[in-house]
């Protein structure tokens, strides 16, 4: 069959897409022929007060109608759901159950469906969590119809999620031919489910009755009896033995005649409904059958014949198991059963139903409706039709909507020389690949045959529905560089980075902004690789203000991000929260919710916090951007905030909830080990902490990290964990060795500076810092104690003016005994250096696990009248810098006359009359550097 024109989207593609969601919220509504079946509505109504319903039976025995029916007579809204094999995609499914409780409960979905993303969350207990707040003070039912179709374990382990955690007067009702993989046996020995199977959906006597008779047949009680035991109190059985009869003068021959199994009597009285209507009505009941919803429009295309909705409206007044999915009698659908029936005879027509799938695709292609547009296709045979569909709406669905899993079902039934003869789609796999999991090598193996496809395939003319300039797949050659670009930087290596971003450069095309940003955003990167960071943070300040001026402001996001990280590694901790709150203050308007943009930057204000010992600060920022971040189309900040909400826990010895952030951190990172994926070594790391050095040995054994390796940059924090594991093992003069090619490196000249502004390795102090702290640690465990005494001295005096807490105490009691040393050499006056005592005072109070690690005590010094306390010495050190009461109030989320009262108390303490005073007065008693 010879592929059908693609056509163009109309541009009405979100209002049928809203139209079609709507069917799958509709609430069967009740039909004149229903049996009230008030024994069942007892058992459902008990069900309410256990919490969980589970309606399970095969197809045919009334569930969905029992439910509707149900569910409309209760005292409160309900939510319902049809679902169908399309919620196999977890982003999907939730996306749909927020609509329907929203559509309960409305404001539900503007709080919360933005938690799906883009791109769909690793893990959905964030949005469930939030989902369960939200419900907790409401009486909610939420019932989910055809469950059976859920195959996916990631919805069946939310949902399960959900079920556990669910408050008391939220109810969950599942319909299901099969009873789902859930906890059922622990609902059960908990009293929270009620369960109501098919032999309590079976028609009794006195209900097969009342639905046989119903079109006033006088039926002997013998053949409905017969009729009865028969179809075993089977719903669809009787319900077309009740069309059957219709007519008949010999109703007991009738009776008589038919007996066996299900499928024996549906045959048979389908075959008697069938055989009754005229040729136009069985023509069109066929031809229909190959479409899971039904409309007018729809119709009309798909059978060549116009007349469809009056046709549809005299089938459901013949009760031809139609099934309304609105209340202005718009779309509808054939029972299941029914519909099986149908396509069963239809595909006794050979190439009958290929063509009516072609107009179907035809129809749903011109409305914007992929993934019905994609299934026909397939259907029809049209796989290149399918896969040039998919690649039209490959980013608008996988980068604006999060939709992952249904891309990979869009791909699975297109043959494989067909994928590989696309270089397009490969490219699309090769995304998915890279961005969803991280896997470098498959990508790149992808991108070869994406590479090798492109030489001899011919020119197309693509139009992707998310427009050409924000398409990721619009020009072939430069989104192979692209993605190359992206990986290279995965693995670390800089001058493939930069290579393949200039590449991408070259290849572009006018309009193609995407690309482009992005492009730019790889060769600054590979600046930081590089470890030059002031290069990288001139870099970054740049093209953020270029992309923010052109409205980019995911790019603008993704660029702030890494800026922070930059910053953070020149040990400028303050330079970074400013970025965060000027990233913030760019994108965030006054009383509005913050956009999902704002989410890196909220997590780099944690990471700030974090490393000040700020800890409830530190977790007010990684809550907020964690939320924000998965609805982010990057993965990295999301799993950096939830590797600072690890070390968060555990700080507030909360070593559990510690592993369960680093794991769904590990599950979010994308790709290898590196500097643009720290979380592996920060696990590494956390296990050292929590006493598992044989699982953090064998993560240095795994990514091949050896003593005398020779550092570079981007393993800098992966040579950091393999120092910690030598000294957790006693090596220290193995761990002192590695530490000190560390140091010479970070501690190099960058001669490609001016000389008048020529610093350490573009001021690499942050890394300086910490392996300062370990070389110290190192010194002491060889038993050179003044010499360790003198190296922690050093690593204090720069860490001191940015408030760095947490590198020092995250080193636990080895450090802690060695601060103690160095106060006392301080003391008596034989250290090297003069750390402020302030400072070393906080210090200690964070290793002492009888304050709070947040809020430690008052620092006591000789000449002050009253001790400071934390806050005050924070606001201190904030005055020495120089900072206006407006920039302190942001900077601690307080308010201005909370910032006035700190102030005033600071100058009170000290006997000063004015800020300056203040600050020389500190110095003078060596409070603050």
């Amino acid at each position: 069959m010879a592929e059908p024109p693609a056509a163009a989207s109309s541009g009405i593609a979100a209002p049928e897409r809203d139209v079609l969601l709507a069917t799958k919220l509709y609430m069967p509504a009740s039909q004149p022929s229903l049996v009230s079946r008030p024994r069942l509505a007892e058992r459902l109504d008990e069900g309410l007060v256990r919490g969980v319903i589970l309606v399970c039976a095969p197809a045919g025995y009334g569930k969905t109608v029992l439910l509707a029916d149900w569910a409309r007579r209760g005292e409160h809204p309900a939510a319902w759901l049809s679902l169908d094999a399309g919620d196999n995609d977890p982003a999907r499914f939730w996306r749909h159950a927020v609509a329907a409780l929203d559509r309960a409960w409305p404001g539900i979905g503007d709080r919360v469906a933005p938690l799906l993303g883009p791109p769909a969350p690793s893990s959905f207990e964030g949005l469930l969590t939030a989902l369960i707040n939200e419900l907790a003070s409401r009486e909610a039912l939420l019932v989910l119809d055809d469950y059976h179709v859920i195959s996916a374990q990631q919805v069946h382990e939310s949902l399960a999620f959900l079920l556990e955690h669910r408050p008391a007067g939220t109810r969950v009702v599942l319909a299901s031919r099969s009873d789902p993989p859930l906890a059922l046996a622990r609902l059960r020995a908990r009293g929270q489910l009620t369960e109501v199977r098919m032999a309590d959906l079976r028609f009794t006597l006195a209900e097969a009755a009342t639905l046989l008779q119903q079109d006033a047949v006088a039926l002997p009680e013998a053949s409905v009896a017969a009729l009865a035991a028969r179809t075993e109190g089977w719903a669809a059985g009787l319900q077309l033995a009740a069309l059957s009869l219709r007519g008949q003068d010999d109703v007991a021959g009738f009776v008589a005649k038919f007996t066996g199994s299900h499928r024996y009597i549906l045959d048979y009285l389908a075959e008697e409904v069938l055989e009754r209507q005229d040729e136009q009505m069985r023509t069109f009941l066929l031809e229909t059958s190959v479409l899971d919803r039904l409309s007018g429009p729809l119709c009309d295309a798909v059978t060549g014949n116009t007349g469809s909705q009056a046709l549809l409206e005299q089938v459901e007044r013949a009760g031809l198991f139609l099934v309304p999915l609105d209340e202005v009698r718009g779309w509808w659908r054939y029972h299941h059963l029914f519909a099986d029936l149908l396509r069963a005879r239809l595909e006794q027509q050979p190439g009958r139903a290929e063509k009516l799938h072609c107009n179907a695709a035809t129809w749903y292609a011109k409305h914007g409706l992929a993934d019905d547009a994609i299934r026909h296709a397939a259907a029809a045979g049209e796989m290149t039709w399918a896969a040039r569909l998919i690649e039209q709406h490959f980013d608008e669905l996988f980068y604006l909507r999060g939709e992952g899993a249904t891309v990979q079902r869009w791909l699975s039934p297109l043959p494989d020389d067909l994928v590989r003869s696309r270089p397009r789609l490969l490219l699309a796999q090769a995304q998915l690949a890279a961005a969803t999991s991280g896997r470098v090598e498959a990508a790149e193996q992808l991108l070869d045959a994406a590479e090798r496809a492109s030489a001899g395939a011919a020119d197309e003319l693509f139009e992707p529905t998310a427009d050409r300039a924000g398409s990721l797949l619009a020009n072939i050659p430069a989104g192979i560089a692209l993605l190359r670009s992206y990986l290279a930087a995965l693995r670390g290596n800089a001058e493939s980075t930069a290579a393949f971003a200039s590449q991408t450069l070259a290849e572009l095309s006018e309009g193609e902004r995407m690309l482009c940003s992005i492009a730019q955003l790889n060769l600054d990167i590979a600046e930081w690789l590089r470890g030059r960071l002031a290069d990288a943070e001139r870099a970054f300040v740049s093209g953020i203000a270029g992309w923010q001026a052109a409205s980019q402001y995911t790019v603008a996001a993704w660029g702030c991000y890494h800026l922070v990280q930059v910053q953070r590694a020149q040990g400028r901790l303050d330079a970074a929260a400013r970025t965060c709150q000027q990233a913030l203050d760019a994108i965030t308007a006054p009383a509005r919710s913050p956009l999902p943009t704002a989410g890196p930057a909220y997590v780099g204000l944690g990471e700030v916090a974090y490393q000040r010992n700020e800890l409830d600060t530190a977790f007010r920022h990684v809550s907020e951007g964690i939320a924000l971040c998965r609805q982010f189309a990057d993965l990295r900040a999301l799993a950096a905030g939830l590797a600072t909400l690890a070390w968060v826990r555990q700080a507030s010895g909360d070593p559990a909830g510690a592993r369960e952030a680093i794991v769904e951190a590990r599950q979010a990172a994308p790709g290898p080990a590196g500097l643009l994926n720290p979380v592996p070594a920060q696990h590494a790391r956390l296990l050292l902490a929590q006493g598992n050095l044989t699982e953090a040995a064998r993560w240095t054994t795994e990514c091949g990290l050896r003593a005398d390796d020779e550092p570079d940059y981007p393993r800098e924090g992966r040579h950091l964990v393999l120092a910690r594991v030598l000294l957790a093992q006693g090596e220290a003069e193995q761990a002192l060795a590695l530490l000190g090619r560390l140091r010479a490196v970070a501690a190099a000249q960058d001669r490609s500076a001016p000389i008048s502004i020529r610093l350490p390795a573009q001021d690499r102090a942050g890394s300086l810092i910490e392996i300062g702290a370990l070389r110290a640690l190192a010194l002491a465990a060889r038993g050179e104690e003044r010499a360790a005494v003198d190296a922690l001295a050093g690593a204090l005096v720069i860490a001191c003016p940015q408030g760095y807490v947490r590198v020092f105490a995250d080193e636990g009691p080895p450090m802690a005994a060695l601060l103690g040393r160095l106060i006392t050499a301080q003391r008596t006056g034989r250290a090297a250096a003069d750390v402020p005592l302030g400072y070393l005072v906080w210090l200690q109070r964070a290793f002492d696990t009888g304050h709070p690690a947040t809020e430690p005590g008052p620092v006591a010094v000789s000449g002050i009248v009253a001790p400071l306390t934390s806050r005050e010495l924070e606001v201190l050190l904030m005055l020495a810098a120089g900072r206006s009461n407006q920039a302190i109030a942001r900077e601690l989320v307080v308010t201005l006359d909370t910032v006035k009262k700190h102030v005033g108390h600071v100058l009170c303490k000290l006997g000063a009359a004015n800020r300056t005073e203040a600050v020389a007065r500190a110095r003078e008693l060596s409070v603050i550097p």
